[in-house]
């Protein structure tokens, strides 16, 4: 499961963004929306990285990820 979270600042946006890189796949939104995978709050928790859940990231936020069809042809 996903979930959505948002960092307080720009400062803790920078350090948990960095944490998360490499660890777990994530995808961000110019909104500051982050998703990420659940067992990424834990990390960010352990790692004392603020950070504020907004909740689960639903199929809409999947869909703009996906390819779109292939053309006809």
């Amino acid at each position: 499961m996903h979930v959505i979270i948002r960092f307080p600042n720009p400062e803790a946006e920078v350090i948990g963004l960095g944490k998360l890189a490499g660890r777990f796949s994530f995808k961000t939104w110019e909104n500051g929306e982050i998703m990420v995978p659940e067992p990424a709050l834990g990390f960010l928790a352990s790692e004392n990285v603020s950070f504020i859940v907004e909740g689960r990231a639903g199929y809409e936020r999947f869909a703009p990820l996906r390819n779109p069809a292939a053309a006809a042809v």
